[in-house]
């Protein structure tokens, strides 16, 4: 039934009368969000090359001092294409061409900003916690096939393009890293954000692989504003999401691969609360399908070994700081999540609710920096 249903939204839809339905979205989605018409030649390929494709606008108040700051924010979510027996090559080339299928109709809505999933040019071979032959997809962030392929297309298209890869890191012992590399609108690469933290859940332990990443909360300038990258299993760790907003970040992305036994529940609150919390832009992106891989692997949780890890749930969502969000995409298909913003929405959310202004830091870092030491004793009071 999981890789069956569809979105929540197409059951409300369908079910509930127009009255209702608008009233039920108010409470979950918060204040309604804008349709984006989209170019006809857009959505006729997105429906030729069989992807869902979606677009909602965010709004600010008009200011006096300061010019609108629209930009547009694409999110793809997508299945892998070939079985995870074929060769390796082929599964990458399968991927990329399809990525960039999908970012050619993204240019085409005049997208700005796009994010792909984690570790988007493989299956997520992390569950089955063997090494060979999935380290083989492993790369260079700064010159490896994907990033050159990335480059040409972010130069072409103007659009700031950020991709989450294996990386294979030949400056320090070729280790590997879980890893967004961020190419600029010029084609350049502008940097790389690393994985934070690091999940030992069952099937997610994936420290077999790489560890914690070393590129604290980055973030990166580009000429459409200040974007970082909170990759996957980072998104269950507020601290994370607020040091983001500490350096400043005004869109965050969290490029996901999460099933939905596991995290369902939690998808649609984690990043929005960050957006609430931390007056920035969150774009939430979760890969979609099932992984069947070749030898069975177990979860440690007494259940039976099994050769994949479930349903990728997609339901990709942008949420702005006011506490709205768009649907989400698709459970079940690949798609393109376009949402326009005006990036003064997030000073305009911190004037009103000074969440930032009454934040703490201060004293929470003293607290923080008593509580890590090894003599640290709680602060919990007890009746006599």
């Amino acid at each position: 039934m999981s890789g069956e249903f569809e979105s929540v939204e197409k059951s409300l839809q369908k079910h509930l009368p127009p009255s209702e339905l608008a009233e039920v979205r108010r409470i979950l989605y918060g204040k309604e969000v804008r349709t984006l018409k989209l170019p006809g030649d857009a959505v006729s390929e997105a429906d030729e090359k069989d992807f869902e494709i979606q677009g909602f606008g965010f709004d600010a108040e008009r200011e006096e001092v300061r010019a609108q700051r629209v930009v547009r924010v694409g999110a793809i979510q997508n299945k892998i294409l070939l079985p995870t027996t074929a060769p390796i090559l082929e599964q990458v080339e399968s991927l990329h061409k399809r990525i960039s299928d999908i970012i050619a109709v993204a240019a085409k809505c005049g997208v700005n900003i796009i994010c792909l999933q984690e570790a988007w040019t493989m299956p997520f071979a992390f569950c089955t916690r063997e090494k060979h032959p999935w380290c083989q997809f492993a790369e260079s962030a700064e010159d490896g096939p994907t990033t050159k392929m990335l480059q040409e297309l972010a130069k072409k298209y103007n659009m700031v393009i950020v991709s989450p890869i294996l990386e294979r890191d030949d400056t320090h012992g070729e280790v590997l890293w879980n890893t967004a590399v961020v190419i600029s609108s010029t084609g350049a690469v502008l940097g790389k954000s690393r994985k934070n933290h690091i999940p030992r859940v069952g099937d997610f332990n994936e420290s077999t692989y790489y560890i914690e990443g070393n590129t604290g909360h980055k973030v990166f300038q580009t000429q459409f504003g200040k974007i970082a990258i909170n990759i996957c299993y980072g998104r269950h760790h507020p601290p994370n999401w607020l040091m983001y907003g500490v350096n400043g970040a005004e869109i965050v992305f969290n490029p996901s691969a999460t099933v939905g036994a596991l995290s369902e529940p939690m998808w649609p609150i984690e990043a929005r609360n960050a957006a609430i919390a931390n007056s920035y832009f969150t774009c939430a992106i979760n890969r979609v399908g099932s992984e069947v891989f070749p030898n069975e692997f177990s979860s440690a949780d007494g259940k039976p070994a099994h050769k994949d890890f479930g349903h990728f749930y997609g339901s990709s969502y942008v949420a702005a700081p006011d506490g709205s969000r768009t649907p989400g995409l698709s459970r079940t298909r690949d798609g393109l999540l376009i949402a326009e913003m005006d990036l003064n929405l997030c000073r305009q959310v911190k004037d009103r609710w000074c969440f930032r202004m009454t934040q703490r830091l201060d004293m929470y870092a003293e607290e923080l920096t008593a509580a890590v030491k090894p003599d640290y004793v709680p602060d919990v009071v007890k009746e006599n």
